[in-house]
């Protein structure tokens, strides 16, 4: 997903933007969850662009969790939930349209409206947002 306009290197990925710029995650989220689905998908992992230090292994457990589980949403959780680092049941889409008519823009309104599932993560490092070139670079220093 990316917004109307946004500039973006070559990627081998279809690329889906959102109609209106500003509308936040949970329509970005309907929308790919529906292209998701039509691709023949049953989940999808979904994540935001400054997480630098995600791992394959993070992205693996959650996919294995909720495929063994069967839960709609599998979110990791350190002390709070991360909802842009999550696996989805690609079928929710319908269910986000429905949070989205009733006035809701949250993405915690539709993970409390299904089957969600929180995994406790003991090393939130991969779940790290970055938001600027010198936070990023902060954060690669070590520690003292």
């Amino acid at each position: 997903m990316a917004a109307p306009g946004q500039p973006l290197p070559a990627l081998q990925a279809q690329i889906v933007r959102d109609e209106v710029r500003g509308l936040g995650p949970l329509v970005a989220l309907g929308r790919g969850l529906r292209v998701a689905e039509a691709a023949g998908a049953e989940w999808a992992f979904v994540c935001a662009v400054d997480m630098p230090f995600l791992t394959p292994e993070l992205i693996d457990d959650l996919a294995r969790r909720a495929v063994s589980l069967g839960a709609d949403v599998v979110v990791p959780w350190d002390g709070h939930d991360h909802y842009l680092a999550a696996v989805y049941r690609t079928g929710l889409a319908d269910t986000v349209d429905t949070v989205l008519a009733a006035g809701e823009r949250a993405m915690h309104a539709l993970v409390n409206s299904v089957d969600a599932q929180r995994v406790v993560v003991s090393d939130s490092r991969p779940l790290t947002n970055v938001n600027s070139p010198t936070e990023l670079w902060s954060l690669l220093q070590p520690s003292r």
